[in-house]
């Protein structure tokens, strides 16, 4: 009995020190909208998931600037309940050593920074998810069995970040490498990425400037498509441009998107054009509506999947962050 109260005491005391010197922190966003659809001349109306999720994330000082921490992250449907991706942890689960002066090494399964720094950054109305997500971006990066570095802050301001997910034996499966850098200066926000996935390759170059309460930019991207993607193979370049006007607890967005023709042949272009209005009942909780098209010449198939078919939807949401 005693020896079982000494062993008691002494776990409980080490599991207090674990707590005090670690943070473990959940999140999440439940995102949904009623959509009125168009694929084609096929209409229907759906209660559409937005990138809704569920994480999980922590932090351990170790001592002397040295920090260990973990991210998982799980996407569901929030219509339906079910799994969004075949697996459990598709979104995001990596670990991490930190140091201020040395920089961040990751390893395991996360999002492309090459994409954050670009395309993600400028889709402000929905944050680059559901039906008005951009259609046209590029995204040839692997996100799997990555290692990155994160530099330190060497200049202010300045972040740079490089990747490379395994080949791992794969047949058929290469390495895939990834790098991006941020940099910002007053109410300028700047940002480029490269990618590389065999044959599969980007660069993409980003800014956006905030002036008062208006906020518009854009981005910037040339592809070189080896293997099928919405576009046939081939070099494509790819414009968007975005604005909002924040006024209170209202905001309004336009943005348009063009992808141009590949390898100059003809039919082979779209574009995407999205109005959207979003309303913060607080920090946390917003309502909005959108209404986006996306415009597929006769062999291109943003969207849809099916050359020359266009895609519109009408969308009444809420999105709470938690």
């Amino acid at each position: 009995m005693k020896r079982s109260l000494i062993v008691a005491a002494v776990a409980t005391v080490a599991a207090g020190t674990s707590f005090a010197q670690s943070s473990v922190t959940i999140y999440g966003r439940l995102n949904d909208s009623i959509e009125s659809q168009k694929v084609g001349d096929d209409k229907k109306t759906v209660l559409q998931n937005n990138a809704s999720r569920l994480g999980f994330k922590g932090v351990e000082d170790l001592g002397g600037g040295l920090k260990a921490g973990f991210q998982l992250e799980h996407g569901l449907n929030a219509d339906d309940g079910k799994q969004s991706q075949s697996a459990f942890w598709a979104r995001q689960s990596e670990v991490f050593l930190q140091s201020a002066t040395l920089g961040t090494i990751r390893l395991g399964n996360f999002t492309s920074e090459s994409y954050y720094a670009t395309a993600d950054y400028v889709s402000m109305h929905n944050h680059d998810t559901g039906t008005s997500s951009d259609a046209l971006y590029q995204y040839v990066m692997r996100d799997t069995n990555k290692v990155a570095y994160r530099a330190p802050e060497f200049v202010k301001n300045l972040s740079l970040e490089a990747a490379v997910s395994a080949g791992e034996g794969v047949a058929g499966q290469e390495k895939a490498y990834d790098v991006a850098a941020n940099y910002s200066v007053g109410d300028l926000a700047l940002g480029a990425g490269f990618s590389k996935n065999k044959s599969d390759k980007q660069f993409g170059v980003r800014a956006l400037y905030t002036l008062g309460a208006f906020t518009f930019g854009g981005y910037y991207q040339r592809a070189e498509l080896g293997t099928t993607y919405a576009p046939d193979n081939g070099k494509i370049n790819i414009v968007r441009l975005s604005g909002m006007y924040a006024v209170g607890a209202s905001e309004f967005h336009l943005n348009f998107g063009l992808a141009g023709k590949v390898d100059g042949d003809g039919d082979t272009d779209a574009k995407q054009a999205t109005i959207a209005y979003n309303y913060n009942l607080s920090k946390r909780t917003k309502v909005y509506a959108f209404y986006t098209k996306v415009d597929n010449k006769a062999l291109a198939s943003y969207a849809t999947g099916a050359d020359g078919v266009d895609f519109s939807s009408f969308a009444l949401g809420v999105r709470h962050n938690f």
